[in-house]
């Protein structure tokens, strides 16, 4: 069973605008079936908010902002969380429909950049999932070997 992963919008966007280096292990574990990741409409509805705006040097015209949903929703399973039991709640209200779907989804892990979500990793009791950054979620055991043997693979492929 792969690992299910809920990511933040920070994350979407490093994922689809700015191509992030520290998401490359991500995409490897989605590329190769070791993870799926999952979102939600409240999610969703969230990110194309945010792609309208102006991100850094990156100002997304409508095409793109289409591209980048498309990408998205090619990638991840389109899932509604089931009701879960009860959360802390994040400072943040913003953040609380990224806890609700890691945990109405079994989400292994909640991958996030935003510090009110990363404290919340330190809780006791523990939530169900994980939260960690993307650096995190890459020293996660095996996923150095599998990066290594996808880069195996491509070069591999290009000596036939």
């Amino acid at each position: 069973m792969p690992l299910r992963l809920v990511l933040d919008t920070n994350v979407w966007l490093d994922w689809l605008v700015f191509h992030d280096h520290s998401v490359k292990p991500l995409r490897s574990a989605v590329a190769c079936g070791e993870a799926e990741i999952v979102i939600n409409a409240a999610c969703t509805s969230e990110l194309l908010r945010v792609l309208a705006y102006p991100l850094q040097k990156w100002a997304l015209d409508v095409e793109r902002q289409t591209a980048c949903i498309v990408q998205c929703r090619t990638v991840a399973r389109m899932m509604e969380a089931c009701r879960t039991a009860a959360l802390p709640k994040c400072t943040d209200p913003d953040d609380q429909k990224f806890l609700e779907l890691a945990a109405g989804v079994d989400a292994h892990y909640l991958v996030t950049r935003d510090q009110t979500l990363l404290a919340l990793a330190r809780r006791r009791p523990p939530l169900p999932f994980h939260i960690v950054t993307p650096a995190q979620f890459a020293m996660r055991p095996g996923v150095e070997s599998l990066a290594q043997g996808r880069a195996q693979q491509a070069v591999s492929g290009e000596h036939r």
